[in-house]
């Protein structure tokens, strides 16, 4: 996992926050939006950084990349979001090289989401990875591992059970609201928010409450408008959002804004009003609960809502975490290949030089010397020899660098290899 191409060693690196140690409020102070890292993109290339991807989504923000110290990299969530070093000290986690690899496929598999088995994720690692390429920041080794955890994800997905049954954030969200509103067919519904997580509580809203009363309303009106299309559903304009809120009897609010956009300044409630707030950063102030008959729930308690669904999930982790075993095994081979090749390559080119020399000084010396039959020979020996040297490096139980340093000093191929 060294990066040779350096003066000094860099290390694969994943360093960020998530849902484990970090609670709504910080994730939300770490959150990048999109402008937010396309500037972290430009910075990382500014200050040398030769490759990394991240992610930001409502559970974590993490980066994956090359560096000299962990730090380069922290430094770049830090001055790119509202977060603090300090605040990232207490919640966030760094992890190097095999740790590193290991922590990128639990996330992208689904194994590290805050509800076990949602692969969401995998389309924000892709998009990530196309992104850091835009602005050519993904080498080969991130290429192989993105890939490699793909490959993982859709094995998963295809041979484990473990994404069975429906149980998301917005599945939660939708259970919730039926086993606590009465007679919810009849109740108006307002969704605030047409995003991933928006939408997807939206078709769920539809499919299991059957309610005909369900509004959006979306900052981008053609974004709620091509939704509710989809779905027969009614749509106002966002200066309306204070009408809407009123009338409404359950409101769930998902946008992408950076501070609350919902208060209790603009609530003038005349009935019970239930609030689910599934927005990171959180975009429903807490001081609506100071309301006599307002609820507010945010993701995170819905998040540790257990069901049958998420229990038989569990059942399938052990087959999940095989699979991520196999493929990262052969992405680990690989790397330990590409360390060792240019060695490899340069010592052939040395026995192969001392071939040349030798049968060009044979061939003048021993008469009807068969040229062609010593070059038969000495090929073969070259070949077994350099196989012989790259089975060691393969070993588990070899210590490659130094072996690589070894075999550089026997045969002064020193420079010729890196």
């Amino acid at each position: 996992m060294e990066n040779n191409k350096q003066s000094k060693p860099h290390y694969f690196y994943a360093v960020g926050l998530s849902y484990k140690k970090a609670d709504a409020e910080i994730r939300g102070k770490f959150s990048l939006d999109a402008s937010a890292k396309t500037r972290l993109l430009e910075q990382a290339k500014n200050e040398g950084i030769e490759s990394l991807i991240l992610t930001s989504t409502c559970n974590r923000t993490e980066i994956y990349g090359f560096a000299e110290h962990p730090f380069q990299l922290i430094k770049l969530i830090c001055e790119n979001s509202q977060g603090s070093v300090e605040a990232f000290q207490k919640v966030g986690f760094v992890y190097k090289n095999q740790e590193a690899i290991g922590h990128m496929f639990r996330v992208g598999t689904g194994l590290d989401s805050q509800i076990l088995g949602d692969f969401e994720i995998i389309s924000q690692i892709k998009t990530s990875f196309i992104q850091s390429k835009a602005f050519g920041l993904a080498n080969t080794f991130m290429e192989r591992l993105v890939n490699a955890v793909i490959q993982a994800s859709k094995k998963i997905k295809t041979d484990t059970e473990i994404s069975s049954g429906a149980t998301s954030v917005s599945f939660a969200s939708v259970q919730y609201i039926i086993k606590n509103v009465e007679d919810i067919g009849n109740k108006n519904i307002l969704l605030f928010g047409t995003g991933k997580i928006g939408r997807n509580t939206c078709e769920n809203l539809v499919k299991h409450t059957k309610n005909e009363h369900i509004t959006l309303i979306n900052r981008t009106k053609d974004k709620a408008e091509k939704l509710a299309g989809k779905l027969n559903l009614i749509v106002k304009d966002y200066s309306e959002l204070h009408l809407e809120l009123q009338k409404a009897d359950v409101v769930v609010v998902a946008t992408g804004a950076q501070n609350p956009t919902v208060d209790k300044a603009i609530l003038n409630l005349k009935k019970p009003l239930l609030i689910l707030d599934l927005s990171i950063p959180k975009n429903v102030n807490e001081d609506v609960e100071e309301l006599e008959g307002v609820t507010l729930i945010h993701m995170d308690y819905l998040s540790q809502l257990t069901d049958e669904t998420l229990e038989n999930r569990k059942t399938h982790i052990p087959a999940a975490e095989a699979i991520i075993e196999e493929i990262k095994e052969e992405f680990i081979t690989w790397t330990k290949g590409r360390k060792f090749a240019p060695t490899i390559n340069a010592l052939k080119e040395k026995l192969n030089a001392i071939k040349i020399s030798e049968l060009d000084f044979q061939s003048k010396k021993i008469a009807d010397f068969n040229e062609e039959q010593a070059e038969i020979i000495s090929n073969r020996i070259i070949q077994k020899i350099t196989t012989q040297f790259a089975n060691h490096l393969k070993d588990d139980n070899t210590m490659v660098d130094e072996s690589i340093e070894w075999i550089e000093k026997v045969f002064k191929i020193g420079t010729a290899a890196k």
